[in-house]
């Protein structure tokens, strides 16, 4: 049941994360340009790691803390490759939120500082939370 519990968790974890990405465009005329430059990707691999943390409870941490880096990473490089199929697909709305449009090796370190984000509340908060 505990499996159950903390599933659940991290499905709320990654819908909330959804919320607050999807706000931070909505809304970027509001937000510091700071937060609308950066939060959405920091938010992204925020919800990938969650993600993981929902397929694998009963694995440890760090295995979603790297695999979320390296899925983060990879779809990141993914976008070095500009094939008209794949382009298309990235000019929706939902293929651009999910492939992204174009390679920034700043995007590297906002994946990487949301992950360590979340790795940390997850590490450190989440028995407080549950």
């Amino acid at each position: 049941m505990i499996v159950l519990r903390d599933r659940i968790v991290y499905l709320i974890a990654v819908l909330i994360t959804i919320v607050l990405g999807l706000s931070s465009r909505a809304f970027s005329d509001l937000l510091p340009v700071f937060v609308t430059r950066h939060f959405g990707d920091g938010l992204w691999a925020s919800m990938i790691y969650y993600g993981f943390r929902f397929l694998m409870v009963d694995k440890k941490l760090s295995l979603a803390f790297g695999m979320s880096i390296l899925f983060c990473f990879a779809i990141e490089c993914s976008q070095l490759y500009q094939a008209e199929w794949i382009n298309g697909i990235r000019s929706t709305l939902l293929g651009s939120l999910v492939l992204g449009r174009g390679f920034l090796i700043v995007d590297l370190i906002r994946y990487t500082v949301g992950i360590i984000l979340s790795f940390l509340i997850d590490k450190y908060g989440y028995k407080r939370i549950v």
